[in-house]
C-alpha cells in the first residue's frame, strides 16, 4: 500500500549507492547485477560508497529515501551547491565523470555547513519506481512531493537558506525523467533562471515527441530545450 510508504533520510544503515532505473532495491539486491550488464557496477560502486559515506558524515545525509517495507522505492538526491562547484558538474551516480563523480573525489576536504557562505542545496535527481518499467506503481501517488517536503523542512532544520532544483517545461513525457517547473512551484519555489539546457540542444526520438507534445498543448518547441532553475528560500 502506497500509504505504507516511509519517507525519511538516507542513513549510512543503508547507503544507496545506484539509481533506481532497474527498479526499487533493498540491501539483498542493491550489489546485484546481470554479468551481461555493461555498467561497471563495482568501479561505481567503490567510488560512490566512500562518497555518499562522507557526505552522511558530514552533512547529515544527502538524499531523502521512500521505503516500502525493504525496498527503497524513491530517492531525492541532494548536494551541497559548493560541493557540487568543486567538482564542476553533475554528480551521477551511474555515469562517469564529468557528468558522475570523478575517482578519489571523496578525498577532497568538504566544508562544514558553518563554514559555507552560500548555503544552498542543490537537487540532483529525483525519482520515484523506474520509469524503465512497463509498470511503475509508485509513480504519480505523491511520493515524490513527501520526499520534497521532508527535504525542505529537513534542510531548514539543519540551517541550509536555499534550495535548488533543475525542472523542465511542464509535460506529460518530462516526468519520466524528471519533473516539471509546477511541480517545484507547488511546493513555493519559484524561477530564479531559464537557459538552453546544454545536454537538450541535439535532436532524437525522446526530444521529437517532446516537442510534438509542446505543439498539442501550445508551447514553443524551443521552450521544452531549456534548463529551468528552480529556487526555494528557506530564510
Amino acid at each position: 500500500m502506497i500509504e505504507d510508504v516511509v519517507v525519511e533520510p538516507m542513513t549510512e544503515e543503508f547507503i544507496v549507492w545506484r539509481c533506481l532505473q532497474g527498479g526499487p532495491l533493498s540491501c539483498k539486491t542493491i550489489d546485484l547485477w546481470t554479468e551481461t550488464s555493461t555498467m561497471p557496477w563495482e568501479r561505481y560502486r567503490d567510488r560512490n560508497m566512500p562518497l555518499l559515506r562522507k557526505l552522511i558524515q558530514t552533512y547529515g545525509t544527502c538524499a531523502i529515501v521512500a521505503r516500502d517495507g525493504e525496498k527503497v522505492v524513491g530517492q531525492l538526491r541532494f548536494y551541497p551547491k559548493v560541493v557540487r562547484a568543486m567538482h564542476g558538474g553533475y554528480l551521477c551516480l551511474q555515469q562517469g565523470p564529468p557528468e558522475g563523480p570523478a575517482d578519489g573525489f571523496a578525498d577532497n576536504d568538504f566544508p562544514e555547513l558553518t563554514a559555507i557562505e552560500d548555503k544552498t542545496l542543490s537537487v540532483n535527481c529525483l525519482m520515484t519506481g523506474s520509469s524503465r518499467r512497463a509498470e511503475n506503481p509508485y509513480q504519480r501517488k505523491g511520493i515524490g512531493t513527501r520526499m520534497a517536503e521532508a527535504l525542505i523542512q529537513w534542510a531548514g532544520a539543519k540551517g541550509w537558506e536555499h534550495i535548488e532544483a533543475d525542472a523542465l517545461e511542464e509535460l506529460p513525457l518530462v516526468y519520466d525523467v524528471t519533473p516539471g517547473y509546477k511541480f517545484w512551484e507547488k511546493l513555493r519555489f519559484h524561477i530564479a533562471d531559464r537557459y538552453p539546457h546544454p545536454v537538450l540542444q541535439g535532436q532524437d526520438e525522446w526530444l521529437s515527441k517532446l516537442e510534438e507534445q509542446a505543439k498539442a498543448v501550445g508551447i514553443s518547441p524551443e521552450r521544452v530545450r531549456d534548463r529551468i532553475i528552480m529556487r526555494l528560500d528557506l530564510v
